[in-house]
């Protein structure tokens, strides 16, 4: 007990757990989301403005040149040779040669120019302020507003890289971009100089360092970093406080009164519950689930009640269905062979009903030393108060066979008899039949059964098929007819109820007559006894799992004749037969 009580603490504390961590990563996800769009907000609203900043700054000192100057100076340093070639970059007396002559080209005006460019790049705190002239992938410096040893000579030529190379006659400037090359973090722009027919001659382009934003935007980072975390973790610490006060700790006491109930009611405890003391006032459904629990424990305690009641009731009611089913079984012939000192002739029955009891029954009797009555009947319905009204019924044909009736008089009395306050409107086929011992002639009434099954001496069973009577108990006043048959020695009749041809399998298929003859004649020959289990084998087989649809009930009448031959001297009786019939 300690164990299972250690197991579902560890379960209670693992929903804490589970809450906390739901709650913790669902803060840290939506933080996440925040910081990164916060920073990437920030960043592209500072690119964007170093991006204008830069386009703007390169239009101001585009305005300021003058195109056909920038033109001059081109054309005159392309008359001196290549700057950068490979085969003169390395000899310094070709470079300091070229620099003469491209310094002999800078007069006042150039100079004028380039000061020009360095009040903007000073003023603005430009980092690169530069123009080119740009032909085909090749980039020729006309001026570099630098004052290092870095700066550009005039002339000085590379290959265009960047997307000024996709420029080859610059139009409209070239759109303003970062990058983070040799020269570092640069938002670059670059903007045409136009002639006086509108034509660009060259670019001015202007290289902002971005090594400031770039560190601001790292400390913005960790600032807004810092500040979600601390405000993820207040978020954190109220939901899972609330959390715990608002949904966990209720759930919690439900649990604890909902395992109390069990362990009361393992223990024998009725009343007074943890689930009836809860009081759970959240104003949410947690509270009305609480409320539910609580009506739900009464349902299950007067359900429980009612269901010992009731099955106190059942048991007792099944007690006495036992009774009625042995008191019927001890109705129906069970010692088999039932007139041992009688050899003219052998008969075995069994019936077996689809419940307790039920509204098949055989009989047979001597009504005196020569003639036997057989009866087979089937009440209409099932259950007890068919077995009530097959009490009847037989009880009162066996009287008026007795008397001496025929079978026409028997059935036409027990049916004006059945008749009176049958307000259940039952009604019950027979098949009744008085036969001469010595002779073997016999009379029978059929009043709405089954037609019975006829083998004689040496041949197989076959149906009797005849008009027979309605049943008895359908109405008042009938008149029921009757017919004269004869027995010879070794002819042997079996009669049925309709429990036998109308067996059910799984499949909903009737066993029917066919099939039934079958089963007869898989050994005609047989005693009463071994036919019967024939019979009922081939139905348990046909059937096979199927609940039984209804009563079975079958008898076998074989005689042999005044002096049969063939059979034993003396008959013993043999003790009830427990797989035919079933009490």
């Amino acid at each position: 007990m300690k164990n299972k009580e250690r197991k579902k603490n560890v379960r209670l504390i693992s929903l804490r757990v589970k809450t906390v961590v739901v709650i913790v990563m669902t803060a840290l996800i939506l933080s996440a989301i925040a910081v990164t769009i916060s920073y990437n907000f920030y960043s592209k609203t500072m690119d964007e403005h170093y991006k204008t900043l830069t386009s703007n700054l390169a239009k101001t000192a585009a305005t300021q040149l003058d195109a056909e100057d920038l033109l001059r100076y081109y054309n005159a340093v392309k008359k001196i040779g290549p700057y950068d070639d490979g085969k003169y970059w390395s000899d310094e007396e070709y470079r300091a040669e070229y620099d003469r002559k491209a310094n002999a080209l800078k007069d006042e005006r150039y100079y004028e120019l380039l000061n020009i460019l360095f009040e903007i790049k000073d003023s603005n705190n430009i980092t690169f302020l530069y123009v080119q002239k740009l032909e085909g992938d090749m980039c020729t410096y006309i001026m570099d507003a630098d004052r290092s040893e870095e700066q550009c000579q005039l002339g000085t030529e590379h290959e265009v890289s960047g997307p000024t190379k996709e420029v080859e006659h610059p139009e409209y400037g070239v759109p303003a971009y970062i990058s983070n090359d040799t020269y570092g973090w640069l938002c670059t722009s670059a903007e045409p100089v136009f002639d006086k027919a509108g034509n660009p001659v060259a670019l001015v382009g202007v290289d902002v360092s971005m090594e400031l934003i770039m560190k601001d935007r790292a400390d913005y980072l960790r600032g807004i970093v810092i500040l979600v975390g601390i405000a993820a973790l207040v978020l954190i610490v109220l939901v899972v406080l609330g959390t715990a006060f608002a949904i966990v700790k209720p759930i919690n006491m439900l649990s604890a009164a909902a395992r109390s109930f069990v362990q009361d009611r393992s223990g024998g405890h009725k009343n007074g519950s943890a689930v009836s003391r809860l009081n759970i006032r959240t104003g949410d459904e947690v509270e009305t689930l609480c409320d539910s629990v609580k009506q739900m424990e009464k349902d299950i305690n007067n359900y429980i009640a009612d269901l010992t009641a009731v099955t106190a009731e059942k048991e007792r009611i099944s007690a006495e269905l036992n009774v009625a089913s042995q008191i019927q079984a001890d109705m129906l012939p069970r010692i088999f062979p039932p007139f041992p000192d009688r050899r003219e002739f052998d008969i075995f029955a069994t019936m077996t009903p689809a419940k307790e009891v039920g509204g098949d029954f055989y009989d047979f009797f001597l009504i005196d030393d020569d003639h036997i009555a057989l009866v087979m009947a089937d009440v209409s319905g099932k259950g007890i108060p068919a077995a009530l009204f097959m009490v009847i019924a037989k009880t009162l044909i066996k009287n008026h066979a007795q008397a001496g009736e025929s079978p026409a008089e028997i059935l036409k009395n027990v049916n004006e008899q059945l008749c009176e306050g049958n307000e259940a409107e039952l009604f019950v086929t027979v098949w009744l039949a008085i036969i001469e011992i010595s002779t073997g002639k016999g009379i029978a009434a059929n009043a709405g059964h089954e037609h019975p099954a006829l083998r004689r001496a040496g041949g197989k069973y076959e149906l009797v098929v005849y008009r027979h009577s309605p049943a008895v108990a359908t109405m008042e006043g009938m008149r029921f007819k009757e017919h004269s048959f004869e027995l010879h020695p070794g002819d042997s009749l079996f009669v049925y109820t309709d429990g036998v041809p109308e067996a059910t399998n799984g499949n909903l298929t009737l066993f029917g007559s066919e099939r039934t003859l079958n089963a007869l004649n898989r050994d005609p020959s047989a005693a009463p006894k071994e036919l019967l289990r024939n019979v009922k084998e081939d139905i348990d087989a046909f059937v096979g799992d199927a609940p039984q649809f209804d009563d079975t009930t079958m008898l076998c009448f074989s005689y042999f004749g005044a002096e049969p031959e063939g059979q034993p001297d003396e008959l013993t009786p043999d003790a009830t037969d427990e797989t035919f019939l079933q009490s």
